[in-house]
């Protein structure tokens, strides 16, 4: 399983840009930058092409999708796109009913809660992805040298979304079942692990440089609870794209205490949330594992001066890292100025690498 030899990673195209050259641990020409949900409602040009279209619709439209990933690098001078869609497209198309109900989140017309309830789950099909294929062949063609990552959601987290049939504040659920029913609860993690890592492995052999997987609730697990019954289909979802060759990256939310059992799952680079400096991070991982992170989304409302502190001293923290790529410790809030990503921008790239 190898990437073809007209792919932006083989071609020259992004092999050497700032991003992937950080993810693999060396030194680029300059710090690289994005951020989680860059694409998105914190931009006055993202709100006006999403009129009117429900949220997993503008994932599907090839064309629509591959603009809104577009719009934040051309106006942020990002170092990479993040491919516009969401965690539950998977499910979609496979034909699971669910739907992203705004104010609410992903809504599932039926949870999934036994293990009769995972025999009846509908299987993703290879001809079912490729809206998703087209969207990022699309966007690879206009990003030129920067490369798109693209990104699935984690097993877990997915499969919380499953058993609670809505978000969750505790995700009491996914985590009762997976004691009460450990086999019901394997095969939804096994299920939940092929549909995202499917989709992440058509997004990569489309033309993604680098893929992403996005655990947003595993915060909510015990060290023990993730390594036993977690990282197994973490593991799994990854073997889709393991051989391809492109930076893998698992980034969770309230992970501090996972950081070793997440980067062991099989990846080259651990996203590190606010929570955590990445210096701490960094002796926490054995100084051998590039970081991505950490700007803390809530200061980019703050005092210019308070803001450009506080990313001085995430660059600082990240500088003992093998390789460090700046980011939020989670996503841009919807109510961001797009301005101060900008400067934010401006600000990293000014830094000498």
């Amino acid at each position: 399983m190898t990437l073809n030899a007209s792919h932006p990673l083989m071609d020259g195209r992004t092999a050497d840009s700032p991003l992937i050259t950080a993810y693999r641990g060396g030194k680029p020409e300059r710090r690289p930058v994005w951020f989680m949900r860059q694409a998105g409602r914190s931009l006055p040009e993202y709100r006006e092409v999403r009129k009117g279209i429900a949220m997993l619709d503008s994932c599907l439209k090839p064309e629509l999708a591959a603009e809104i990933t577009l719009q934040p690098v051309r106006r942020h001078d990002v170092d990479a796109g993040i491919f516009f869609s969401d965690i539950v497209i998977p499910l979609k198309l496979a034909g699971v009913d669910v739907d992203i109900v705004p104010g609410v989140g992903p809504v599932l017309g039926t949870p999934i809660r036994t293990a009769e309830d995972v025999a009846r789950l509908p299987q993703l099909t290879e001809e079912a992805l490729e809206p998703i294929r087209e969207a990022v062949r699309l966007t690879v063609a206009e990003l030129g040298s920067k490369p798109l990552i693209g990104f699935a959601g984690a097993p877990f987290t997915l499969a919380a979304y499953m058993v609670e049939g809505r978000p969750s504040r505790d995700h009491l659920g996914p985590r009762t079942m997976m004691h009460a029913d450990p086999q019901a609860w394997n095969a939804l993690a096994a299920w939940a692990a092929d549909a995202s890592g499917m989709f992440l492995r058509a997004q990569l052999e489309a033309g993604a440089s680098a893929g992403q997987l996005f655990d947003s609730w595993a915060g909510s697990l015990s060290l023990a609870d993730y390594r036993r019954h977690v990282a197994p289909s973490s593991a799994r979802a990854l073997d889709h794209v393991r051989g391809l060759g492109a930076p893998l990256v698992h980034f969770g939310t309230g992970t501090s205490e996972l950081l070793v059992a997440m980067r062991d799952v099989g990846v080259d680079v651990v996203g590190v949330d606010y929570r955590l400096p990445l210096d701490e991070a960094n002796r926490r991982l054995g100084g051998t594992t590039p970081l991505q992170g950490n700007i803390d989304p809530a200061l980019l409302a703050a005092p210019w001066p308070v803001l450009e502190a506080h990313v001085r001293e995430v660059i600082a923290a990240g500088a003992a890292a093998p390789g460090h790529v700046l980011n939020l410790g989670h996503g841009v809030p919807p109510e961001t100025d797009p301005e101060v990503l900008t400067r934010v921008v401006k600000l990293i790239h000014s830094v000498e690498p």
